[in-house]
């Protein structure tokens, strides 16, 4: 018996000195902070569930005449709605679209008929409703496409929701903002397989488990927040592959707040239908981040 016992208490140490080293000493967050992290939560959830839950469709076009409808002999087949809708006609980077008369579509509520359309990128697109069809013009590197949601979309309605590590306020870190001089890019690759120059507007610096870390902004301003991508080693069991993203608040004093409590997944990690940047090199992390999103690797989209 007390052979059996000295192996079920070896077997225990074994067991506890395996535990990552992270999960202990965790920092509580205070009930402030909990329902604030609680709102953003709630708020990333909503987005994610009508945002991107909903698309169901990216079709890159080709130059010149692009048919769409549910036909499949158009080149854009669409999962409902009139065989053929109409024609996407792409010149350079410029869209416009000859509809069908039974097409039924609208603009901001208002038929239409015969249209050039603005791109996400002019800050003004213009977004058509056909049914519970919903599209517009995305505008990628050299790419022009459509991208479609339905607003009926049953992954939408049976969205799960989001998974989070515990909140742990180690995590939460003052940073020194080292704001770049010039015009420096750094090249940030995507789910496409592009490679985008993307502008910088600064490192920060900060300590995280006894290291000395940093991490390069990606087109954020200073004024209004820095925009981060990055990976860690949790990116290979725990997190989005590809890499999470933080946002922050404005940078105060030359310092500013990371809280990777915070660190998300991109959209790409529900939908193939995102195009969305993955982690560049400078911001391959070699210390685990333990907090934030979580993703399924075994079910998620990669």
């Amino acid at each position: 018996m007390k052979a059996n016992w000295r192996i079920a208490f070896r077997l225990l140490c074994m067991v506890l000195s395996a535990l990552p080293v992270y999960a202990a000493d965790q920092a509580a967050p205070d009930a402030a902070y909990q329902q604030s992290f609680d709102k953003w939560k709630a708020e990333l959830t909503d987005d994610r569930k009508q945002n991107w839950a909903s698309l169901a469709g990216l079709f890159w076009l080709k130059p010149g005449e692009n048919k769409f409808g549910a036909d499949p002999k158009n080149e854009i087949v669409f999962p409902k709605g009139p065989a053929y809708a109409g024609s996407f006609f792409l010149t350079g980077k410029d869209v416009s679209v000859k509809l069908a008369p039974d097409a039924h579509v609208t603009v901001a509520g208002k038929p239409l008929a015969v249209s050039k359309l603005e791109p996400d990128t002019s800050g003004h697109p213009t977004v058509l409703d056909m049914g519970s069809l919903r599209f517009l013009v995305v505008v990628r590197g050299e790419r022009v496409g459509i991208r479609l949601k339905d607003t009926e979309s049953e992954a939408a309605r049976n969205f799960r929701g989001l998974t989070f590590f515990p909140l742990d306020m180690n995590y939460r870190v003052t940073a020194k903002f080292e704001p770049s001089a010039g015009k420096k890019t750094v090249d940030v690759p995507s789910v496409l397989g592009d490679v985008n120059a993307t502008p910088v507007a600064g490192t920060v610096v900060f300590q995280l488990n006894g290291q000395e870390l940093r991490l390069t902004d990606l087109g954020g301003d200073p004024g209004q927040g820095l925009f981060f991508v990055f990976s860690d080693p949790t990116s290979k069991t725990d997190t989005y592959p590809g890499g999470r993203f933080l946002d922050t608040e404005p940078v105060v004093n030359g310092t500013v707040v990371l809280d990777f409590n915070r660190a998300h997944s991109p959209p790409c990690a529900l939908t193939p239908y995102a195009t969305c940047p993955l982690a560049p090199k400078e911001n391959h992390l070699q210390v685990a981040i333990p907090v934030g999103e979580k993703y399924d690797h075994a079910h998620g989209h990669h």
